[in-house]
């Protein structure tokens, strides 16, 4: 999924070098001062409780007012909608299973041929013989009912955005919003509004279905060719003419992938309003086994929910590749439809005839979770000690660290020595030997990355004051995206700050910061594996397809069946989710590097080494840059069903409002991620446009972008 909020961060020329160097020495003259005066200023560190904003307690009081006006219009709606759920999985679960998976084998035909069938009839083999048939209807319905709502809705605010310039205007800062607030955020306004039920989950999930749908269709207009949109008009087309007679026919391919993200994006979200219950649905079942802890159940849900999420994707995108292909006769057209007619009808037939293929007998149900659960048991009790030493590892020398830093993680228990003065002095003199490297390798900008890196690893986000953190982000905003950029920021900043969120905020800054490194190293090197090796590649490429389908819920499952709950395996939940942008955009960086850049780099002598590191990689490296804007986008989009197994930080508030139905709690926490994710996009996307300016590559990344 592709997340952005690019309009923040309108390009500026990059702030002089002697300038920037006054600034940041500003900066960490700020920090030494405020560390020293920690203990006088206790209010640097921590914001007093007596000066928050009670922002919380106006948003419940705006929905309060909403709710109490608009009650029984709400419910009218949700008793609309819930009758139409109804009806729908009244006809699928009606309809006999051999007739619904001919009928998805047919249509996966039509869409991509045998390899695609075999693969959709084999999912929906897999849903029957292991017994999730009923459940996974129950999900089909509430997902039959909100697709088409949101791409009608979608297409509908598309063309108003495509043909209203004013409209579009304030159309696409909202999308930006909407696309970054956590999707488990949507689901509390609703529960207020329709009441617990899986009517909650059909609302959230037409509108945050609708933003990628309305992104494409403006996308397809815009890239009608103008020899198209010039023939309907020589044909003396009214504008209702031209638009559904020219530009969508021509669009179609953009608006077919925008419809295949809406469907990915409503069951993903369908997934997670099983926590809001009501509906025994796939998603319920998986979440209800997390909970007990029964790791084999939960294991063949969330495959269940995977394969479903795989077959939806591969359908939509075949879709969308065949749009332009050779079209078919109405004689060949006629055929199919009779052969597809006569297949269902056997299958009818079939279902009448043997009543196992209408209804599966619960005999015949495969039960392999009790083994799954013995296998687990086994491995917990044999292996436990290696999960916990790596557990803990990254927990007391990584994780812990970057939460309360150094100084308040050193141990003897652990470290095997205590915080002395001079363990402080040895660790102040590593960080200045490194800092001197920095500076003499990369000059001054180097060494100031490494004085922020030492920084933070010793006192942690928790532990910086506030206004150094405020101003070195502020500054770098500015110093790569001009003063609306960072203007943007230190109002984020501020909002968290004035609202009570800034705690939060950190430890949120902390779990997705520790994720996104470990997942930018591991997916670049990866992603430099497979720009080598057209045999890692293949076989890399549908790892990463299948891993960018898998809703959120599906991550959890096998972390915690080695680790356990725990901060630890929120982070690795992240981590995984957010691997994918790395691997792609090095991979494909390094792959369109120039040959002749190449040619050139051989015929001076380099070796591979020198290749990669003194030529491609400064080359692919807006693309690079790209790769980790999407990697922090993704992590911070996890956040929240991390908060499932361990996050404490912003992503913990948003669940916890959408249990109590607190409003106030879950939407100003669901605000304040959106605005981390708004200003780290923001600056990442101006230096990527900056480093892209520079080596003459804006015309190609604005090609990848479209």
């Amino acid at each position: 999924m592709t997340i952005t909020a690019g309009p923040l961060a309108s390009p500026r020329p990059l702030a002089s070098s002697r300038v920037a160097l006054w600034a940041w020495s500003g900066v960490s003259l700020l920090a030494l001062l405020l560390l020293a005066l920690r203990s006088e200023l206790p209010w640097t560190v921590k914001w007093p409780a007596d000066l928050v904003l009670p922002f919380d307690s106006w948003l419940d009081a705006a929905m309060a007012f909403v709710t109490q006006h608009c009650h029984r219009l709400f419910r009218f709606l949700a008793a609309g909608l819930r009758a139409v759920m109804d009806g729908l999985r009244w006809l699928l679960l009606g309809m006999p299973w051999i007739t619904a998976t001919t009928l998805a084998g047919l249509v996966a035909h039509s869409a991509g041929g045998r390899r695609l069938t075999i693969l959709t009839v084999a999912a929906c083999l897999y849903i029957v013989l292991f017994g999730f048939w009923p459940y996974t209807m129950n999900t089909l319905s509430l997902v039959g009912v909100a697709v088409p709502i949101a791409i009608a809705l979608g297409f509908l605010l598309g063309v108003l955005g495509f043909r209203h310039p004013r409209f579009r205007r304030g159309l696409m800062p909202a999308l930006d919003v909407m696309q970054t607030i956590p999707s488990l955020a949507y689901l509390i306004p609703f529960v207020l509004l329709f009441g617990y039920g899986p009517v909650v989950g059909l609302a959230a999930s037409v509108i945050f279905a609708c933003p990628p749908m309305i992104r494409n269709v403006i996308l397809g207009l815009e890239q009608v060719p103008s020899e198209v949109v010039e023939s309907g008009m020589m044909a003396g087309c009214t504008r209702l003419q031209h638009l559904f007679w020219v530009r969508v026919p021509a669009a179609m391919p953009a608006i077919l992938i925008g419809i295949n993200q809406a469907i990915m994006t409503t069951l993903s979200m369908v997934i997670l309003a099983a926590i809001v219950g009501g509906y025994d649905d796939i998603g319920w079942q998986l979440l209800s086994t997390l909970r007990k802890s029964l790791f084999g159940q939960s294991l063949l849900a969330g495959l269940v929910i995977a394969i479903v999420a795989i077959v939806f994707d591969r359908v939509g995108q075949a879709f969308a590749a065949r749009r332009m292909g050779v079209v078919r006769s109405r004689a060949e057209r006629r055929r199919r439809w009779m052969i597809a007619g006569l297949a269902i009808l056997a299958s009818l037939v079939l279902a009448l005839v043997v009543p196992p293929l209408r209804d599966y007998p619960s005999g015949w149900v495969l039960h392999p979770a009790q083994p799954l659960n013995d296998a687990v048991t086994w491995i917990t009790a044999n292996y436990f000690f290696v999960s916990d030493a790596i557990k803990n590892a990254v927990l007391f020398y990584f994780l812990f660290p970057l939460k309360i830093g150094f100084e308040g993680t050193v141990r003897p228990s652990f470290w095997g020595f205590a915080l002395t003065p001079t363990v402080s002095a040895i660790y102040l003199a590593v960080a200045l030997a490194f800092t001197l490297l920095a500076w003499r390798l990369g000059k001054w900008r180097a060494a100031a990355a490494a004085v922020a890196v030492f920084y933070l690893y010793y006192f942690g986000t928790t532990g910086t004051p506030w206004p150094v953190f405020m101003a070195a982000v502020t500054l770098l905003a500015w110093q790569v995206g001009g003063p609306r950029l960072a203007l943007f920021a230190l109002a984020g900043m501020a909002f968290m700050l004035l609202t009570g969120m800034w705690q939060r905020a950190m430890l949120t800054v902390q779990l997705c910061g520790a994720a996104v490194i470990l997942s930018f190293l591991i997916g670049s090197a990866i992603g430099i594996w497979a720009a080598g090796s057209d045999r890692v590649s293949r076989i890399v490429g549908p790892i990463c397809d299948t891993l960018q389908t898998m809703p959120q819920f599906v991550f959890l499952i096998p972390i915690l069946m080695v680790f356990l709950a725990g901060e630890f395996s929120a982070m690795l939940a992240v981590l995984l989710y957010a691997v994918v942008p790395p691997i792609r955009y090095m991979e494909s960086g390094l792959r369109r590097v120039p040959a002749q850049s190449i040619e050139a780099a051989r015929s001076l002598g380099c070796t591979p080494g020198q290749l990669l590191w003194q030529v491609k990689i400064p080359l692919a490296l807006p693309e690079i840059m790209l790769g980790l804007n999407q990697t922090i986008m993704m992590a911070l989009y996890m956040v929240v069903v991390a908060a499932l197994v361990g996050d404490v930080g912003l992503g913990q508030l948003v669940y916890q409002g959408v249990g109590t139905a607190n409003f106030g709690e879950g939407a100003g926490a669901g605000i304040g991620i959106a605005l981390i994710a708004m200003i780290a996009d923001g600056i990442l996307q101006a230096l990527s446009r900056r480093q892209a300016a520079a080596r003459g590559l804006n015309a190609r990344l604005s090609n990848d972008k479209g």
